[in-house]
């Protein structure tokens, strides 16, 4: 049970649970029921350990390398359990996963369900053997923001909200924009680990100054695609500027000493939780304005 907690990175559940019970939230002016209920269990812990949990058995032979894994980047097994822990962390994906699923489709539109499925889909395929969206550059992280994404939109879909509504979409590709460049940024550190594995990414395509670039540069857009929101929510164009900051520290950065990117990778982490704060309190303006 240590390791399959581990392989689901409780650090980072609120991550996928939060857009999913916010935009309900907001949609539906504060509605609960056990439709969010439901949905937010799912993608507080099943749907990280999905993704999380896939992506640390598929991806094994190159984490063996990477000296960031072990903690709270990944859990690492050793490779003499590596068989058996992997096969009881996909038997634990599948048992906690399909439950949910099952009910989210059964009360769902077939938008919704659609939506959940293509969601689904992303996170399965970003690991996967024969399909490793992961190895495919650009598409890395453009899958990747849609594990982030995803439960958002989906929740959206799933309350029948108007995606075209100036409160919604600029978000979404705020959003968007936001997850791409965190994965990229996040994919620097390992352009090392990732070479010798044979592991491509869009950070060992394009070299890690020139990814550090592009994901300040999607930070930076970020925040001018909220500021099309109708205040106050224009407000929100603000918190992706920590993030450029943050990343820009490692401008200098070159592919012989990528791991010192790893620095502003923690730093990530522990901001995701205070933008997450910022946005709570800008969703409570929100709601009673």
């Amino acid at each position: 049970m240590k390791e399959i907690l581990a392989a689901s990175r409780p650090f980072s559940w609120v991550n996928t649970a939060y857009p999913f019970a916010a935009g309900a939230l907001m949609a539906t002016g504060g509605v609960v029921d056990a439709t969010l209920v439901i949905g937010t269990l799912f993608f507080l812990i099943p749907y990280n350990l999905l993704m999380y949990g896939v992506n640390d058995v598929f991806d094994y032979a190159s984490d063996l390398r990477n000296p960031r894994k072990g903690g709270i980047e990944g859990g690492l097994v050793a490779p003499e359990r590596a068989r058996a822990v992997h096969r009881r962390i996909l038997l634990a994906c599948l048992v906690t996963t399909v439950p949910f699923v099952v009910w989210l489709l059964l009360v769902g539109s077939t938008a919704a369900d659609l939506v959940l499925l293509g969601v689904l889909f992303l996170v399965v395929a970003y690991s996967a053997p024969g399909l490793r969206f992961k190895e495919r550059p650009v598409l890395d992280s453009a899958t990747s923001a849609m594990h982030f994404v995803g439960p958002l939109l989906y929740a959206l879909v799933l309350v029948g909200a108007d995606l075209g509504d100036p409160h919604v979409w600029p978000v979404l590709v705020a959003f968007v924009l936001w997850g791409m460049a965190s994965h990229a940024f996040g994919a620097v550190q390992d352009v090392r680990a990732d070479r010798e594995g044979g592991i491509a990414s869009v950070a060992t395509v394009l070299g890690a100054h020139p990814t550090v670039v592009a994901a300040t540069v999607a930070y930076l857009l970020a925040a001018v695609v909220l500021l099309v929101v109708p205040w106050p929510g224009a407000l929100a164009a603000v918190l992706p500027v920590p993030y450029a900051l943050s990343t820009a520290r490692f401008w200098s950065v070159r592919d012989e000493d990528c791991e010192r990117a790893n620095a502003g990778w923690r730093t990530f982490l522990w901001l995701n939780l205070v933008t997450g704060f910022l946005v709570t309190m800008l969703l409570i303006v929100l709601a009673r304005s």
